[in-house]
């Protein structure tokens, strides 16, 4: 009887999870029609029994061979251990979402775009070595994946999914 409770639990946090952030388009919509960079916006509010809080942080645009892209780095909190769904969200110059890169750890989030690239520093991990900065180009369109080292070789493959 435990194992079907568990399960019962686990697959409602999943459909949590995988619907959550599905329908965030009104308020990603807020964000880039503000159109103010590395400012944090917070949808909701979590707390231990109830409620879930989106975290969106307009970082800029990149000009790509698909035109402008926008770029939204995203943190959906839910459960009652805060867990996170984060996400490198990317829109096009109408503010049409195009598809993202499902990232492990909000400190996986990028911080920066600089030089045209999107920048990640580790500087919110404390795994990971805070020297190593990976730049994400978008000069031939939009990545199919990228690998975000971590330390020594270590990291993570995020793949860019067109779904929402």
């Amino acid at each position: 009887m435990n194992n079907r409770i568990s399960i019962s639990v686990i697959l409602i946090y999943a459909s949590l999870c995988l619907s959550g952030q599905v329908n965030d388009d009104s308020i990603r919509q807020i964000v880039l029609e503000n159109n103010v960079t590395d400012s944090l916006y917070v949808f909701g509010e979590w707390n231990e029994t109830e409620g879930t809080e989106t975290h969106l942080r307009y970082l800029g645009t990149i000009t790509s061979p698909k035109g402008i892209l926008k770029i939204i780095t995203s943190s959906w909190f839910w459960g009652p251990s805060k867990r996170a769904t984060s996400r490198i969200l990317i829109f096009n110059e109408q503010n049409e979402f195009l598809g993202n890169y499902y990232v492990s750890m909000t400190y996986d989030l990028p911080e920066k775009i600089e030089n045209n690239q999107v920048v990640f520093l580790h500087s919110n991990s404390d795994d990971c070595d805070k020297k190593k900065v990976t730049r994400l180009s978008f000069e031939s369109g939009i990545p199919d994946a990228f690998f975000l080292e971590c330390k020594d070789g270590n990291g993570d493959l995020y793949k860019f999914d067109q779904e929402q």
